[in-house]
């Protein structure tokens, strides 16, 4: 796959596919990139042109307080659609569409926060009122200054939701996902109400020189999309980063996986400060032979990731809150095993601002 900056500074878009690729990838944003996919075991570093180069972004967004709230479900911003493109292949598990919002820089917002988005129609209540639907929240996927690098845009990563009635063998249309829906059905130009921004649980540290450890299953990558291109791809010059970012990704297998060919070209770029892992639940599996969940794919570097917690590593979690039980257990089996006060590790952990927790 191959992306282009047109004269104007617009992508252009030309897919070619090797031979043996894993899957047709869908082509997305942000990148030249020339992608010749292999198996997913771990993936494959695609063959690129040349390094990443840094794009050039308006530094008046460094500065200010952090915006928070600033639009509510009783005074939304009023943003337009600008595209909505599938980015998954056709065996993923169900849709996922990264949509891009024109803003015009109007609902400001920093790296790890959440857009709520009110879905058009009302409803009744329970006292057959007619109202407005509520807010639906959705972690922003792009940062602060958008896909385009001008701070006129911000993105969404969102999986469209669907009911299966077992007993029509069916979809049941009355119990989709109304915001979910509306957002991936949406046609360029519409308008979309949005509040926020919100939350501060999952803001990207200030320091260069951290170590990131992130997360994810399904669109819980959003937030780690937004980090990783202000750490690798935006030249910010007060936030040269040094560190190391170090993502785990959870999903059914890879015609599922979101954004890989960005983060194939960063690996390219910075194999030492950018680590990649995947969990392909319906493709591999764990050490006892078992389906690999994501806390499966964190235990098989459980001694690295201890020692980076030790040392000062922020560690963050964003999915479905379903992952929590499942790390949860891991992690306490990985301190008994350790000899190490769970209790004791992880408060510690939490005093210091280390844990990020963002589950839905």
């Amino acid at each position: 796959m191959m992306l282009q900056m047109t004269p104007t500074g617009r992508l252009s878009h030309r897919c070619s596919f090797a031979p043996s690729a894993r899957r047709p990838q869908v082509c997305q944003r942000g990148f030249r990139v020339v992608s010749q996919a292999a198996a997913v075991g771990a993936p494959t570093a695609p063959a690129i042109e040349h390094p990443i180069k840094k794009a050039k972004v308006p530094l008046e967004l460094e500065e200010g307080e952090l915006p928070l709230n600033t639009f509510s479900p009783k005074k939304p911003f009023t943003g337009k659609i600008k595209s909505v493109e599938r980015i998954v292949g056709p065996k993923a598990t169900g849709e996922t569409c990264h949509i891009v919002i024109e803003t015009n820089g109007d609902i400001p917002f920093h790296e790890g926060q959440s857009y709520g988005v009110v879905p058009p129609g009302q409803k009744t209540n329970s006292k057959g009122k007619k109202m407005n639907h509520g807010a639906r929240l959705y972690s922003i996927a792009s940062t602060r200054y958008g896909d385009e690098f001008n701070g006129k845009t911000a993105s969404l990563c969102v999986r469209r939701a669907t009911f299966w009635d077992p007993e029509k063998n069916a979809e049941d249309p009355a119990k989709k996902g109304l915001c979910s829906n509306f957002l991936c059905d949406a046609k360029p130009g519409d308008e979309i109400s949005m509040t926020g921004p919100t939350g501060k649980v999952l803001l990207l540290p200030s320091d260069p020189n951290a170590v990131h450890i992130m997360v994810a299953t399904g669109t819980g990558i959003a937030p780690y999309r937004a980090y990783l291109r202000r750490l690798f791809v935006e030249d910010v010059p007060d936030f040269k980063f040094t560190g190391l970012a170090w993502l785990f990704m959870g999903v059914a297998n890879s015609d599922a996986t979101l954004y890989d060919d960005e983060f194939q070209e960063i690996l390219k770029s910075y194999p030492k400060q950018f680590r990649l892992d995947y969990a392909l639940s319906r493709e591999q599996t764990n050490k006892s032979g078992g389906k690999m969940y994501i806390q499966d794919k964190v235990e098989e570097y459980a001694d690295e990731v201890f020692d980076l917690l030790e040392s000062g590593a922020h560690i963050y979690f964003c999915g479905l809150k379903g992952m929590m039980p499942g790390i949860q257990d891991m992690l306490s089996r990985v301190c008994k095993s350790k000899k190490i006060d769970e209790e004791g590790f992880f408060g510690k952990l939490k005093e210091n601002h280390q844990w990020h927790v963002e589950v839905y």
